[in-house]
């Protein structure tokens, strides 16, 4: 692999290719011991200036074994291949066909870019630059060509051949070899391309697009797993229907196959007409899914869908446009599960999500834009920031232009770049044309990295009845990004007057004030209202209207009012976690909480919970306080992970050990005999009543232990049955040791339930975790080479387990670093991605922080990392 750390990519150096290919004719010949790929690129130059220009393509590990232009071999001197690059000298100054073949060994490949074999099915990888990997090419996504694709392989190890497009031709090849030939008729880039070769079972169906054509789909999976696709199957159903009718977008081609595969970096590829999922994100049986993963699959296969036309249709120019289709595609697979299912609760799970990652991020050494303008290694790119960020940005856009003006920005964007390979600045000029408006400013949030603060402030005068907002937004140095400017944040708001009903007013002045929306575009503004009868509660940033931390003046007494009168269900929830925010933060700074204080919000979360207005979901949601990651973050700096996990299980304890009658009584009340539904009801049903079980356990109610095993041993779904052994092994109850012992014999066999296992036991809190962890790593049987393993394994720990990974001794350290040492060598991707659990080193207490940066330190030192590897740790100790 390459080790080439400091080789940094400028979006100011973009330049485009002297030379365009229009068209690839790829013919694999697949064997058991290795693959030949033979390519025929139709290339011309340009323009007037790119003839004579040496032709240069890109290759990763390739080694040629002939070359020719338009059927005559060339001569040695006439070309220099290399491993990662092929140099045609003088190539012809017209239109011209290169021909290439390389040898690929894809059961070797275990870094599971490019072409690989994986549980015996040749597939394929390509984003972001795993074309090379197959064969020679200019790989870069403004390179949009046709494919053309024929496969041959033995038809007893792959009578299954899938690629791109439509199916135009099979048929038998001999000796025991069968052939396909795929055409996709849309110009793509290269890392859209897909390939697959095996012995797959599938399940298939049909759908009518809106103007009357027939689409065949199917989903390809291992022999056996046919009965877990069906939701999956659902989900793509409901999801191109959903874009017909929200966008007016339909499918384009004959053909919509997907393929469930095991070794996977990623979570699914859209790949066009052809995606490949990692299997996680598409088998679902209530006996081994839990309804997160109902929900996971249903959103991904959503997204993968959508991409369709936002990144497939449309893709990006250069790598630092990720965030133009991933960003947007999450957005659209937000508003998709929203009308599917809870806007309110899915927004606040989306938020939960965006705190938890991305603001993470923002806040550390690895922060960037959405937008960057430089990268060393493009895969650790693929980032909250980018994605979720980027939906959020996106949300902005259609928050500041209204649902109309947004869907006119939308077709016209599929009207005008249907076809090309764009930029974030074309996507934000169709819609300022599109609505007669200036976006340049708002542009800064993709070009500005790091989460802004907004503070406000109120005041009331009673004798004029004015009430007045100060609002103030800061955005602090982030890597590279000393100074800040002023960003376009939309305030979705509304003032609650006394009897918990909205108050009206008579006029308003200062910032900009569009119906219920304060649009904040200066470092600081007031907003007052006129004809004000009473002092309003403000509810701000409703619906989370803009990715801001925001602080305001509200006392406590405010903030449950809120919780019980805002008619915005998200700062309903909102106002009951900035209660238990600021409890907890006084405690873990050295000011014991008050107990009025601790009893009026255990008062509100028995209100909430006896609610007849409010869906089990909604109540799920907002029965808890804030994670000790949103704690951490909060703080700061000088951060003891144990301190914090230490106050917010004492807060825990004093605000629901008060109600576990109540908790009990509610538990009990929500037993069901049903038969499992993944339906929306059905999962607040069970997400109320696994949360209540929780908080019984974390609260050390009386008996809680005995009722958590007993949901484990009689539960009638995976939903049920995880949820008590979490509760049961993050308390580390004594019955918890069983428990999981029991888990394992029952569902090992299943690796996808066997990930489950490995996340929960390294999620406990509890200082034997790191040698448990250390046996599951030594078992030979444990498969090393699996990114889904490894993950659940170890990102997990690195990321989920604070006072275990952060322990003052530096073990945890120490254990990480040395996973990622040995793992880089194998698959640098989740090398890579495990090594980003150190991002919250810088805001560790002293001795923590130098524990981490002195392994840090030791690890560059070693030497002899991946690139990916090598770019998150020299990000980490510059940030």
């Amino acid at each position: 692999m390459r080790t080439d750390a400091e080789h940094t990519i400028y979006l100011k150096d973009y330049a485009p290719s002297p030379y365009r290919i229009v068209s690839v004719d790829l013919d694999f010949r697949i064997l058991a011991e290795n693959t030949t790929v033979t390519t025929q690129l139709t290339i011309e130059p340009r323009d007037d200036t790119a003839p004579g220009t040496p032709l240069v393509l890109d290759g990763d590990e390739l080694s040629l074994t002939s070359i020719a232009i338009d059927g005559a071999p060339l001569v040695l001197s006439a070309y220099l291949a290399e491993p990662n690059s092929l140099t045609v000298f003088e190539p012809p100054l017209r239109r011209f066909v290169l021909e290439t073949e390389v040898v690929l060994q894809p059961e070797n490949n275990t870094p599971l870019m490019g072409l690989y074999r994986s549980s015996g099915t040749w597939c394929t990888q390509c984003e972001p630059e795993g074309f090379r990997r197959i064969t020679y090419y200019m790989d870069r996504p403004d390179i949009l060509a046709t494919f053309n694709v024929r496969m041959t392989a033995p038809r007893d190890l792959a009578p299954v051949l899938l690629a791109n497009g439509n199916l135009v031709d099979r048929g038998d090849a001999g000796d025991g070899m069968h052939f396909a030939v795929w055409q996709d008729p849309f110009p793509k880039p290269s890392y859209l391309f897909a390939l697959v070769a095996g012995d797959l079972g599938a399940i298939t169906d049909t759908f009518t697009t809106a103007s009357g054509r027939k689409v065949d789909l199917a989903i390809y999976c291992t022999h056996g797993k046919e009965d877990q696709c069906y939701w999956a199957m659902d989900s793509l159903k409901r999801s191109m229907a959903w874009d017909e009718k929200r966008f007016g977008l339909e499918y384009d081609l004959d053909i919509f196959n997907i393929v469930a595969v095991s070794d996977f970096n990623f979570g699914a590829m859209e790949n066009k007409g052809l995606n490949i999922f990692n299997d996680k994100l598409v088998f679902a049986h209530p006996d081994t899914a839990t309804d997160g993963d109902y929900e996971g699959i249903e959103r991904v296969i959503a997204h993968e869908y959508f991409h369709n036309w936002t990144g497939n249709r449309i893709t990006c120019r250069d790598w630092f446009q990720l965030c133009l289709k991933e960003g947007l595609t999450v957005y659209r697979d937000q508003e998709f599960t929203s009308d599917e299912r809870s806007r309110a609760v899915k927004r606040i799970g989306d938020v939960v999500g965006l705190r938890g990652a991305q603001f993470a991020e923002d806040g550390g050494p690895l922060a960037h834009p959405a937008r960057p303008d430089e990268y060393r290694e493009i895969n650790n790119f693929y980032t909250a920031t980018v994605y979720e960020k980027g939906a959020e940005i996106v949300r902005m856009l259609a928050t500041l232009l209204g649902e109309a003006g947004f869907r006119k920005g939308m077709d016209l964007y599929f009207e005008r770049h249907d076809g090309e390979a764009t930029t974030i600045e074309a996507f934000l000029n169709v819609f300022g044309e599109a609505n007669g408006t200036n976006l340049d400013q708002f542009k800064t949030w993709y070009l500005q990295a790091g989460t802004p603060r907004l503070t406000v402030e109120d005041n009331y005068d009673a004798a004029n009845q004015t009430y007045t907002l100060k609002l103030k937004q800061e955005t602090l140095p982030t890597p590279g990004q000393p100074t800040k400017a002023a960003l376009v944040v939309p305030i979705k708001f509304g003032l609650i007057g006394p009897n918990g009903s909205p108050m009206e007013w008579s006029g308003v002045s200062g910032a900009e004030v569009r119906d219920e929306m304060i649009v904040l575009n200066t470092d600081a503004a007031e907003v007052t209202f006129t004809g004000v009868a009473n002092r309003p509660v403000p509810s701000l940033l409703r619906e989370f209207s803009a990715p801001v931390n925001m602080t305001t003046n509200l006392t406590q007494d405010d903030q449950l009012f809120l919780a019980r009168h805002d008619n915005d269900p998200f700062n309903r929830w909102q106002a009951l976690q900035d209660v238990g925010m600021a409890l907890a933060l006084s405690a873990t700074k050295g000011t014991p909480w008050s107990d009025n204080a601790v009893a009026a919000l255990s008062e509100a979360m028995a209100d909430t919970l006896a609610s007849d207005t409010l869906d089990d979901a909604f109540k799920a949601l907002s029965l808890t306080i804030p994670a000790e990651y949103q704690i951490a973050q909060n703080l700061g700096s000088d951060v003891d992970p144990v301190r914090v996990h230490e106050v917010r299980s004492e807060l825990l304890k004093a605000i629901f050990a008060p109600l576990a009658i109540q908790l009990l009584q509610a538990y009990r009340g929500l037993a069901s005999d049903q038969p499992y539904a993944p339906d929306a009801k059905s999962n607040g049903h069970r997400a109320l009543r696994n949360r209540l079980l929780g908080l019984l356990v974390a609260s050390d109610a009386p008996g809680a232990a005995n009722l958590a095993a007993e949901q484990y041993e009689t539960a009638r779904n995976m939903t049920d049955r995880l949820a008590a052994l979490g509760a049961s092994a993050y308390a580390w109850t004594e019955k918890a040791p069983v428990l999981l012992a029991d888990f394992k014999i029952r569902f090992g066999g299943d690796p996808l339930v066997l990930d489950k296992w490995l996340a929960v036991t390294a999620a406990v809190p509890e200082d034997g975790v790191i040698e448990r962890i250390r046996t599951i790593l030594a078992d030979p049987t444990f498969p090393k080479t699996n990114p889904n393993r490894l993950r659940s394994l170890m990102g997990v720990f690195a990321m989920s387990n604070p006072t275990q990974f952060t322990r003052a001794d530096g073990a945890g350290f120490r254990f990480v670093a040395e996973f990622v040492a040995e793992i880089d060598k194998i698959n640098p991707q989740v090398a890579a991605r495990v090594l980003t659990g150190f991002r919250i080193w810088p805001m560790l207490e002293p001795k923590r922080r130098e524990a981490a940066k002195s392994v840090l330190t030791t690890l560059q030192s070693g030497g002899s990392l991946s690139r990916n590897t090598a770019d998150i740790l020299t990000r980490m100790l510059a940030g």
